[in-house]
């Protein structure tokens, strides 16, 4: 029911959509003495109808980047196709075939929690120069249909697994939020058995490795309601015409709801400036505005499976910092890291992975030396900061890149 009101809603707005283009349309072609007034009824109605619309996937949109002096284009290519996620490689090239540079190979890992894997494009613009880089695309759970059975957290270390062996000993993991913990359980899996495709570096970005530690205002909702009320009050069926009807989900708005609400005045203060941009006339500040909001309002439903195991391993009950977390009925033990270097990034004023959650990896993966850790935290930046916008182009993304051309050997 809670999915089919939220498509009852969309639809409802669809008339306010077409009204306030066809205002912003009006008012374009008004006379010069009465423009200013033009102005703000143009620029009320784009804000009222950006509020009406429904945000689809996005593009990469990464055609081209530059290395040193050269530029080289940029070819996004499937390498292996899962029902619940796709791994992306963004292959620089020359003269049409692949660029002949022995850069790092790096695989982002994106987060699985309610956005899709392009939120993470700066990130991996940034990476590009000087890495070959690969990316987890995680589906739309609501477009996967119920014959691929359900996907759970086993399955997403599953999946890390087969990524992490396809891509080879020499592969340089980067997890961003939520996959901290299930890349440090596939990380810790490969080190128990020795397998010689364990990665030469994994840096953790802003994760829920400890979220005892140091806890804000998700992990104090998270224990203030129990498992039963997440299922019962954000769990529901994908309606039809969906190819994933009657998959259980956590539907991508109600996600999007908690993000926004946990900075309401920013995100208001953020709408009135796109008023005032339009009617300053400041397309550039008003079309910046637009992208960020187009693609932070993009959202994808997540399988109820993986959802609830998250909040229950992370956040409810602990297992990884307990060391009580398994794979398969195999423990998972980070203290057999022994040639996987370790660096950790948060943000002093992210509130969704509170400082201290992330470093926390460090006490666990007890038997690295010092020569292998690194952390560092960024002072006057959230969550989305750290892998986003100047601080992390600037000062987060080169110390990533030299901590790993410093184990690439």
């Amino acid at each position: 029911m809670l999915y089919h009101l939220n498509e009852f809603k969309n639809a409802a707005m669809m008339p306010a959509k077409f009204w306030s283009d066809a205002i912003g349309l009006f008012a374009s072609i008004m006379p010069e003495e009465i423009d200013p007034y033009s102005k703000v009824i143009s620029a009320a109605s784009e804000v009222i109808g950006r509020s009406a619309m429904v945000f689809d996937r996005p593009e990469f949109n990464l055609t081209q980047t530059l290395r040193g002096d050269e530029i080289l284009p940029i070819v996004e290519k499937k390498v292996m196709v899962k029902p619940f996620c796709t791994l992306l490689h963004f292959e620089r090239q020359r003269n049409g075939e692949p660029a002949p540079y022995k850069d790092p190979k790096v695989l982002i890992c994106a987060p699985l929690s309610g956005h899709f894997a392009t939120l993470l494009r700066d990130t991996t613009r940034a990476m590009l120069p000087y890495h070959d880089v690969y990316i987890t695309d995680w589906h739309n759970a609501r477009d996967v249909s119920l014959k691929e059975g359900n996907f759970n957290f086993q399955n997403y270390v599953d999946y890390l697994l087969d990524f992490i062996r396809y891509l080879g000993k020499d592969v340089h993991v980067i997890a961003v939020c939520q996959p901290s913990v299930p890349v440090l359980c596939a990380v810790s899996l490969l080190a128990e058995y020795d397998e010689p495709c364990q990665p030469r570096t994994m840096t953790l970005m802003g994760g829920p490795i400890d979220t005892r530690v140091n806890p804000g205002p998700v992990n104090q909702f998270s224990q203030e309601h129990s498992m039963l009320w997440y299922r019962n009050n954000l769990i529901t069926a994908v309606p039809k015409p969906y190819s994933g009807a009657g998959r259980e989900v956590c539907p991508g708005f109600l996600m999007l709801q908690g993000f926004m609400s946990l900075n309401v005045q920013r995100h208001q203060e953020a709408n009135f400036n796109l008023f005032s941009k339009l009617i300053q006339g400041d397309r550039e500040g008003a079309d910046a505005h637009k992208s960020f909001y187009n693609e932070y309002r993009a959202v994808l439903d997540m399988p109820a499976e993986y959802y609830l195991d998250s909040i229950r391993i992370a956040f409810k009950d602990h297992l990884l910092p307990q060391g009580l977390l398994s794979w398969r009925g195999y423990l998972v033990r980070p203290e057999k890291i022994k040639k996987t270097a370790l660096m950790t990034v948060e943000g002093e004023l992210d509130e969704i992975s509170c400082p201290g959650q992330t470093y926390a990896a460090h006490d666990l993966c007890s038997s690295l030396p010092s020569s292998m850790r690194s952390h560092y935290l960024q002072m006057g930046t959230g969550h989305y900061g750290i892998f986003n916008g100047r601080r992390w182009r600037e000062e987060i993304q080169p110390l990533i890149a030299l901590f790993i051309r410093e184990h690439q050997r």
